[in-house]
């Protein structure tokens, strides 16, 4: 942290502090803009996607776990916080309820299992902290030792959360040698790892993903240190210098200010404002537009300018102008849907079969089968426009009448943006409103019609 605000001059040894040195008074947010549309984009309320099985029942029920712990606001930390290269959640189990804990990956390292590297073995937590910290933690420390350095150790694996005592920080101590401590450690055997480990964006290591934003910092920072140097320049010319040679004075040698009051020079004199021109103000607002729009490029950001929108687009014309923002959610579907996301629910199926869960209003939860492969069915990118939805209606009914589709595909392709959650049931009304119209066509051409009346031969 940059202890100078970018307007203070001279140190307190009237020393200059260079810009570099002072801290920007306008920031930018443009690395958090990248990552905010790119993670609404995979877990925002429309774009959450649904867990799908052969199984009908598991499916519903890990549905109905993901709204009832709010899995979508999980997710959505998860995202935001893993894009500066990765992110763990845990699962807890706790009086049979389900909760999930997002968790800072700083001081993590996860350990693979050597026969399947892409499951977790163990994940140790170590980190220096002040002994203060550990003695509000309930931790039985000295008085004379708040001060010091303390090593803090947690584990998590297969069967349990093991807790270790705190060690003094020294050459002589090791780590790796702290003792358990017995009171704080819990036992879940839940049989494996409860945390989902995800990187996010390939390129990374073993354990980080690479940066969502790595590409844009310097030129993020550049900007910062642009506008706030341009608003010093309007402050400055919203009041600027006033030059005078040979001035006239009032007594004591004041000068002598106000409009009332005329500025008399010599004959060699001159008075003057030191006034700026907007020029080099409008030249720095184009050098930062051209700076976002390279920074947006080189991370694949949102370059759409909501001004020279004219009118609603349709959801395809809406893809076509994010569609660098649309690959960069892509690939962090692979990274917190496939790889994340679906484990987690592989996870929470394993943990309905070892204890009775229930939800948060104390009803029960069957125990979710694993015997059938589960898959993520995510949403269109942008919602469809009514144009959208008639082009795409119209279709599906020239695809089922040419019995080239369908109905329950038909009907399942958007059940989706309908907000259709049974869809079994949804099929069963149709097939009875169906059967309800054909009879009615049925009754109404086969009904007797009254004999005219005979009038006469």
């Amino acid at each position: 942290m940059l202890p100078y605000s970018f307007h203070t001059e001279k140190n307190d040894a009237d020393e200059y502090i260079p810009l570099r040195n002072r801290r920007p008074s306008v920031r930018f947010a443009l690395c958090s803009e990248v990552v905010d549309d790119s993670v609404g984009l995979l877990f925002s309320e429309e774009h959450f996607p649904t867990v799908t099985s052969e199984n009908a029942d598991a499916a519903e029920g890990l549905e109905r776990i993901a709204k009832d712990c709010y899995l979508n606001e999980v997710m959505i930390d998860a995202a935001t916080r893993g894009s500066v290269g990765s992110a763990a959640v845990q699962l807890r189990v706790l009086k049979n309820r389900l909760f999930f804990n997002v968790m800072c990956t700083q001081f993590l390292t996860p350990e693979w299992q050597d026969d399947a590297p892409d499951t977790l073995a163990k994940v140790v937590e170590l980190y220096k902290t002040k002994g203060r910290a550990l003695k509000a933690l309930g931790y039985t420390i000295a008085d004379d030792d708040a001060a010091k350095d303390f090593w803090f150790r947690r584990e998590w694996d297969a069967s349990a959360e093991s807790w270790f005592d705190p060690m003094p920080v020294s050459k002589d101590n090791d780590p790796e040698k702290m003792k358990p401590d017995e009171k704080r450690s819990v036992s879940h055997k839940l049989g494996f790892v409860p945390i989902v480990w995800m990187k996010n964006l390939p390129g990374g290591d073993d354990i980080d993903g690479k940066c969502t934003f790595a590409k844009a910092i310097d030129t993020n920072i550049e900007i910062d240190y642009l506008l706030s140097q341009g608003g010093r320049a309007l402050k400055y010319a919203s009041d600027p210098t006033l030059l005078i040679k040979e001035p006239a004075t009032g007594q004591g040698g004041t000068l002598v200010k106000g409009a009332g009051n005329a500025i008399t020079v010599g004959a060699d004199g001159d008075a003057k404002l030191l006034e700026m021109s907007g020029d080099g103000t409008n030249a720095l607002l184009e050098f930062v537009r051209l700076a976002r729009q390279v920074a947006l490029e080189s991370i694949h950001g949102n370059k759409a300018d909501a001004d020279k929108i004219a009118a609603a687009q349709s959801g395809r014309a809406m893809e076509l102008m994010n569609q660098a923002l649309i690959w960069l959610a892509d690939k962090l579907r692979i990274s917190y849907g496939e790889k994340g996301l679906l484990q987690l629910y592989r996870m929470i199926a394993k943990a309905s079969q070892k204890a009775q869960l229930v939800d948060s209003e104390g009803q029960k939860i069957e125990p979710i089968a694993t015997d059938k492969p589960f898959a993520l069915k995510w949403p269109n990118w942008y919602a469809p426009t009514f144009t959208d939805k008639l082009n795409e209606a119209n279709t599906l009914t020239a695809l089922t009448q040419g019995r080239l589709l369908s109905n329950e595909t038909a009907t399942g392709s958007i059940a989706e943006q309908y907000d259709v959650e049974d869809l079994p049931a949804e099929l069963a009304r149709i097939a009875k409103e169906a059967a309800d119209a054909d009879a009615a066509e049925i009754a109404k051409a086969t009904a007797i019609k009254p004999a005219p009346d005979n009038v006469g031969n």
